[in-house]
C-alpha cells in the first residue's frame, strides 16, 4: 500500500508539473481552464496604451505651452534676441554699454509685461507685487592693468542685490534708476563676475479648453545670467526659465468640460482595477509555483536522494510574470498620479510620464511570451536569453577600451574639438562613430592650430574606427549568432535533458484521460485555435 500511495502521488506530481508548463491553450484543452490572465493581458495592453496616448496628448500641450512661452520671454526680455541661440547660450554682447543696455532693457519690460505681452502673463501676485531682483557677484577687491601685465586680485567673492519694484518704475529712466543706486550700477568689469537677474511670472494655459480640459495655471521662474566668468571681453547671457504648474485658485468653466473629466477619471479607474486583478493573478501563480516547486524538490530528495539542481529550480520562477507584475504596479502608481493630475491636485507631469511610459513598455515586451508559443517566434526568445551572459560579459570587455579612448579624447581633443569638450560629448560622439554617422564632419572639425594633436587625432580616430567597427562590432554579432545555431541545433537534435526534463517523460502520461476527464471530440474554441506539436512541447521549459 505505502508504494502504490508514493506511485499515485508521483504520478500526481507529475500531471501537475506537464499542466504547470502548458500555454493557455493547451490548458483550455486539457482542463477546459478559461485562460483569463491571457484574455486580461489582451484587455490591459489595450487599455494600458489608450490611457498612456490620452496622457501623452495633454503632456503634449503642457510640454508646447512651456517652450513657446520660454520662446515668447527670451524674445520680450533679451535685447537684440534673434531667435538663434549660440551653443547653450542665448546672446553675447562685447560693450558696456550693451551691458547696462540690456539691463535696463529687461527691467522695463517686466514693468510693462501687461501691456507688451501677447499671452496670458501677469505678476507673481497682483496684490502684493514680488517684484525683479538684480544680483551682482565680483570680486571684493582688485586692480588689473594689462599693459604692464600686473594685477592684483582677491578671490573671495561678494554678493550684492536690488530689488527693483515695478510700480514705481516706469516713470523713471535708467539715468534715474542709476542715479538712485550708483554704487550698485557702477560695475568694474574687471572684478565683475556675473549679473542675474530673477523674477517670477504667473500664466493660464488656456489652449486645453479646445480639448475639453480644464486649464493649468504655471509660475515662470525665470533668470537671465551675464556671465563675466572668463573675463575675455565676450560675455555671455544664458536664459532660464523654469515652470511649476499650480492648481487654480478659483476657476469657472460653462459646458461639457467638467464631464469629460470625469469620463477620463472613470476610464482611469478600469485601468486601476485591470492591473490590480492582473497583479493578483500574476502574484498567485508565482506562488503557486513556488509550492509546486517545493513539492518537487521534497518529493526528489525523498525518491532518489539528491537535490534538483539550480537551473531546474529556476525553471518554475517565471520571469515573464516577475516583469508584468512589475509592470501593474508602475501602472498603477502612474494611473493614481494621473487621475490625482487630471483633479488638479498634483502637477508631477515627469514623474507620471517616467511611470506610464516605462509601464507601457515593459507590457508590449510582455507580449513576446505568447509569441513564444510559436516555434518559429520561439528562436528569437531563445536565442535572446541564451546570448545576453555572453553579451554582457563582452560589453564589460569592450567597455573597459571604450572609456579609454573616451577619457583620452578628452584631454587631448577637447581644446582642439567642440565634439570632445566634455565626457559625455565624447561618449556620444564615439558611441556614433561606432554606428558609423558623422565621420567626416568629426575628422574635418579638429582644428589645425596643433600639428601634434592634430596628427595625433589622425591616429586616435583611425584606431578607434578600425578597432570597434571591423573587430570588437563583428565579435559582438559573433556571439549572438553562435548562440542563434546553437538554438537550432538544439531544436533539431533536442535540448539537454535536466532531472525535470526526465521526470516528465517517464511514463509519458496523456494529461486528463483519466484525473481531468478529457472529451475526446477536438476543441473548437477561438482562443485555443493555435495548436502546436507535441513535439514542441520540451520547449516550454526553455520560456
Amino acid at each position: 500500500m505505502p508504494q502504490l500511495d508514493t506511485e499515485r502521488d508521483e504520478e500526481v506530481l507529475r500531471e501537475d508539473l506537464k499542466f504547470y508548463f502548458m500555454n493557455p491553450c493547451e490548458k483550455y484543452r486539457a482542463r477546459r481552464q478559461i485562460p483569463w490572465k491571457f484574455g486580461l493581458q489582451i484587455l490591459k495592453i489595450v487599455m494600458v496604451t489608450t490611457q498612456l496616448i490620452l496622457f501623452g496628448l495633454r503632456n503634449q500641450l503642457v510640454v508646447s505651452f512651456k517652450e513657446e512661452n520660454t520662446m515668447s520671454f527670451k524674445h520680450l526680455f533679451l535685447k537684440g534676441y534673434a531667435g538663434i541661440e549660440e551653443d547653450d547660450y542665448s546672446l553675447t554682447i562685447y560693450t558696456q554699454q550693451e551691458v547696462y543696455d540690456s539691463i535696463y532693457f529687461a527691467v522695463n519690460q517686466y514693468c510693462q509685461i501687461k501691456n507688451v505681452s501677447l499671452g496670458t502673463v501677469g505678476y507673481d501676485d497682483e496684490d502684493n507685487i514680488g517684484g525683479l531682483n538684480i544680483c551682482k557677484q565680483q570680486y571684493q577687491r582688485g586692480t588689473a592693468v594689462p599693459s604692464n601685465a600686473t594685477f592684483y586680485v582677491d578671490p573671495t567673492i561678494e554678493t550684492e542685490c536690488l530689488h527693483v519694484n515695478p510700480q514705481l518704475f516706469p516713470d523713471k529712466t535708467l539715468t534715474d534708476l542709476q542715479l538712485l543706486n550708483s554704487s550698485f550700477f557702477k560695475f568694474e568689469f574687471y572684478r565683475l563676475i556675473q549679473i542675474e537677474i530673477s523674477f517670477k511670472l504667473k500664466a493660464i494655459d488656456l489652449q486645453t479648453i479646445r480639448s475639453r480640459e480644464l486649464p493649468d495655471c504655471y509660475e515662470f521662474e525665470n533668470t537671465i545670467t551675464f556671465d563675466n566668468r572668463a573675463h575675455s571681453g565676450k560675455l555671455k547671457i544664458y536664459f532660464d526659465s523654469d515652470a511649476d504648474i499650480e492648481e487654480c485658485k478659483d476657476w469657472h468653466i460653462s459646458g461639457s468640460t467638467q464631464k469629460n473629466t470625469h469620463y477620463i477619471l472613470v476610464f482611469d479607474g478600469f485601468v486601476l482595477l485591470t492591473c490590480f486583478t492582473s497583479l493578483i493573478l500574476c502574484t498567485r501563480s508565482i506562488i503557486l509555483a513556488l509550492k509546486l516547486q517545493k513539492r518537487f524538490v521534497n518529493f526528489f530528495l525523498e525518491k532518489y536522494n539528491r537535490r534538483v539542481c539550480h537551473a531546474d529550480r529556476l525553471e518554475f520562477i517565471n520571469g515573464w510574470y516577475v516583469l508584468v507584475i512589475i509592470s501593474d504596479l508602475m501602472t498603477i502608481i502612474g494611473s493614481i498620479f494621473k487621475m490625482e493630475i487630471k483633479a488638479k491636485n498634483l502637477t508631477s507631469y515627469d514623474v507620471c510620464s517616467l511611470l506610464l511610459g516605462t509601464s507601457t513598455l515593459l507590457v508590449w515586451v510582455g507580449v513576446i511570451r505568447y509569441l513564444g508559443y510559436f516555434q518559429k517566434y520561439n528562436v528569437l526568445i531563445l536565442t535572446m536569453q541564451a546570448s545576453l551572459p555572453k553579451v554582457l560579459r563582452f560589453c564589460c570587455c569592450a567597455g573597459m577600451i571604450y572609456l579609454g579612448y573616451t577619457f583620452c579624447g578628452w584631454i587631448v581633443l577637447g581644446p582642439y574639438h567642440e565634439k570632445f569638450e566634455d565626457l559625455n560629448t565624447v561618449a556620444e560622439c564615439l558611441f556614433s562613430l561606432v554606428n558609423g554617422d558623422d565621420m567626416f564632419a568629426t575628422f574635418a572639425q579638429i582644428q589645425q592650430k596643433s600639428t601634434l594633436v592634430w596628427l595625433f587625432s589622425r591616429l586616435y580616430l583611425y584606431s578607434f574606427i578600425s578597432l570597434f567597427i571591423y573587430m570588437i562590432l563583428s565579435l559582438f554579432i559573433a556571439l549572438i549568432t553562435d548562440s542563434y545555431e546553437t538554438i537550432k541545433k538544439y531544436q533539431q537534435n533536442g535540448f539537454p535533458a535536466t532531472d525535470l526534463h526526465e521526470f516528465l517523460k517517464e511514463n509519458d502520461v496523456i494529461l486528463g484521460t483519466k484525473s481531468y476527464r478529457i472529451r475526446t471530440r477536438p476543441s473548437v474554441s477561438f482562443m485555443c485555435c493555435c495548436r502546436r506539436q507535441r513535439i514542441d512541447d520540451d520547449l516550454i521549459l526553455i520560456n
